[in-house]
């Protein structure tokens, strides 16, 4: 009795997880699910179900069906899909869950992991394993309380607004499993409602049904409709201004939405709020584009309570706005104010102007004009969340970044075992190989400090660096970071897909793994740069698109999906591009090369010195101002990824690329599964096996 409850435990937990049926799993899923079905069989074979009595509950009948029926099965891969997921899941268990290929065998599992369970006919053994995965489910639905959710619809949103994709299509019996199920747990209620996409309720007809259809006080034109919504940070709850969930209630016709948690709230149909107004609100149900005096937008997607004698109107989501705040965009507490004195401000946050005669936020520090609209100074990339009305300012203790033993010998925080000395020879010769550790880029000009007993180097700037900043695009506090582990590598949060393995910048708080190469944080606005005649700011809100860089002309979508943006005119400038550096040096040139940016009417052929091919004279490229002419390509001159170290190697976006020398050349190889040029350019001087895409191996590998 006491293994059947165990088996019974595992199995629970193994159709609780999460995206159980995705065989893409992260890692910490892969592991959880080899372990589980690792214990599972571990504890099936101890119990020795053949030589026990015929078993008398319903769950271990199943399992002695099942196991019987394992047994009696020809395990060839070559002969059914069954067959071969057995294999390879067998495979998975019996060797590390780490190794290279141990995550081949996991990208191997999808085709034959679909096959076995959407097939037809069904395997009779996974017939039976459903049955024991739907029973252990009834009984573990007996100990707590479930509603369910069947919405028939799809809504998508189509430039903004919603629409209808298609009546909602049931994906199967095995999406019923509860680790796929879309939960929501409402404050003061005891049940746990769910969405059921394997089914959309069909077979939890043992369940109370949600109703799925309303009429609520806030919309009493139409009915609303229980709709599975297309996440998206693009919408938000009509009632909260949170990100709308995965199951909502809507009004197409009407672009109206809003969560389940606040259509089932009771109706408030006045409200008193001394903070902002000495009179009784009272709600206007009617959706209106009256300016709130709080926000002073004319907005329609928030419910709006009013003063009618008074003339004051203001947004529901706006009753909650902060009286004191800090934000990342300014160094002093800002606190709101219902107008503005100043004539012709402008918002610090979008750089757009101020109506004086509506609410916003200003700098409590005497002489200091800053200013931000209500909305941009509340923006969750701008703003920590923090009330601070009545909160003590705390001191911020500046911790330099290295102890000055003599003149020109300094300990820095990051390379405390060895002292460094400052190189200020101007009439030096370059040396490519000599490399900050902290930007990652060669020491091209100025002052640098190096170890007086190993290769250390920093700029002198980099050395100096703040060990704490705030920054424009991420509203806690920052802290200078670097790891000496071996080919470390930080995943930046401004630009997908780009790692660095020099200092970076990191959030302290708890749950927030936000990190920022230093390249980025020490780039901020109003930046003036030579691709644009208007100073660029830091303008992207959290819910936009990404804007497409006028330069590289890429759109990528990262973390913030921050750009450098033209009040001005249409021009966005991504990170990367801001950060190309302006002037460089070449081993083979004495000269100084500065970053051209191309000139559309151009005709004339470049090449490049290094790799010998052609220069689209349109974009950039790096060219000597003196009169030898050389012109190179920007990724031959600097490398495959500009902050990475010449030797590393990164795993990202299915494809591993090592950085080599810049002046090494490069080709595009073969592939050695599919014999077609890879689409990555690999250095000539590299050996090994080359494999170019995920139909070839789903990994781009080198050996």
């Amino acid at each position: 009795m006491d293994s059947e409850l165990e088996l019974i435990s595992l199995i629970s937990q193994l159709i609780s997880l999460p995206k159980i049926l995705d065989s893409k799993w992260n890692s910490v899923t892969h592991s959880e699910i080899i372990s589980l079905i690792a214990q599972i069989i571990s504890l099936v074979s101890s119990m020795d179900l053949h030589s026990q009595p015929k078993p008398e509950s319903e769950f271990m009948s199943l399992v002695t069906q099942a196991i019987s029926l394992f047994d009696s099965m020809d395990l060839n891969p070559e002969l059914s899909p069954l067959s071969e997921l057995i294999s390879l899941l067998s495979q998975i268990i019996s060797t590390d869950s780490d190794s290279d290929s141990n995550r081949k065998v996991e990208w191997d599992l999808d085709r034959p992991l679909c096959e076995t369970l959407f097939g037809q006919p069904e395997p009779e053994l996974v017939s039976l394993i459903y049955q024991i995965f739907s029973l252990v489910s009834s009984i573990n639905s007996k100990s707590e309380k479930f509603i369910s959710l069947c919405p028939q619809l799809l809504v998508e949103l189509e430039k903004g607004n919603f629409h209808v994709s298609e009546y909602f299509q049931p994906w199967g019996k095995w999406y019923c499993l509860p680790g796929n199920w879309v939960k929501f747990k409402f404050t003061g209620e005891d049940a746990t409602y769910f969405g059921c996409k394997g089914c959309n309720g069909k077979n939890h007809e043992e369940y109370e049904q949600a109703p799925d259809e309303i009429k609520h006080h806030l919309h009493r034109k139409h009915s609303l409709q229980l709709v599975f919504f297309s996440e998206g940070k693009e919408r938000k709850c009509y009632c909260c201004d949170d990100d709308l969930e995965k199951v909502i209630y809507c009004c197409v016709s009407c672009d109206y939405a809003m969560n389940m948690a606040c259509a089932k709230k009771p109706p408030v149909l006045s409200i008193d709020h001394p903070k902002w107004h000495e009179h009784t609100l009272v709600l206007f149900p009617r959706r209106a584009f009256l300016t709130c005096n709080l926000c002073g937008l004319a907005d329609a997607r928030s419910p709006l309570y009013m003063c009618p004698p008074c003339d004051f109107v203001v947004h529901l989501r706006c009753i909650d706005l902060p009286r004191v705040i800090r934000i990342s965009r300014h160094h002093h507490r800002i606190s709101f104010t219902p107008s503005f004195d100043q004539e012709r401000l402008s918002c610090g946050v979008c750089q757009k102007n101020i109506d004086n005669d509506y609410g916003g936020y200003s700098c409590i520090k005497e002489g200091c004009f800053y200013a931000a609209h209500s909305k941009c100074a509340t923006q969750r990339n701008v703003w920590d969340g923090k009330e601070l009305e009545g909160e003590q300012e705390e001191e911020i203790k500046e911790v330099e970044p290295f102890v000055k033993i003599s003149d020109g010998i300094i300990q820095h925080f990051s390379h405390q075992h060895h002292h460094l000395r400052l190189d200020d020879n101007i009439n030096r010769d370059y040396d490519e190989n000599k490399e900050c550790q902290a930007c990652i880029r060669p020491i091209y000009f100025g002052n640098f400090y190096s170890c007086m007993q190993c290769e250390f180097i920093l700029h002198e700037e980099c050395a100096n660096l703040f060990r704490q900043i705030y920054h424009p695009i991420h509203p806690h506090m920052l802290s200078l970071g670097y790891d000496n582990i071996v080919d470390h590598e930080v995943m930046c949060a401004a630009y997908p897909s780009l790692w660095t393995a020099g200092f970076f910048y990191e959030c302290g708080k708890e749950g927030c793994d936000f990190k920022l190469p230093v390249q980025f944080a020490t780039t901020s606005e109003p930046l003036v740069h030579e691709s644009h005649m208007h100073p660029l700011f830091l303008t992207s809100k959290p819910e936009e698109d990404p804007r497409r860089c006028s330069v590289c002309k890429e759109s990528r979508y990262a973390r913030t999906n921050e750009t450098f943006n033209c009040i001005e005119c249409d021009f966005a400038l991504c990170f990367v591009c801001a950060t190309l550096p302006q002037k460089v040096r070449y081993k083979h040139d004495k000269h100084v090369l500065t970053l051209f940016y191309g000139n559309e009417t151009s005709t004339i052929t470049y090449w490049c010195e290094i790799c010998e091919g052609t220069i689209d004279p349109t974009k950039r490229f790096y060219v000597c101002d003196e009169y030898c002419c050389l012109t190179l390509h920007i990724k031959c001159l600097l490398g495959w990824d500009l902050y990475m170290k010449h030797g590393s190697s990164s795993f990202y976006l299915e494809k591993t690329v090592d950085v080599l020398s810049n002046n090494h050349h490069m080709t595009r190889p073969i592939c050695c599964y599919c014999e077609k040029r890879c689409p990555y350019k690999i250095c000539l001087e590299w050996s090994g096996s080359i494999y170019c895409s995920s139909d070839c191996i789903f990994t781009f590998l080198i050996f």
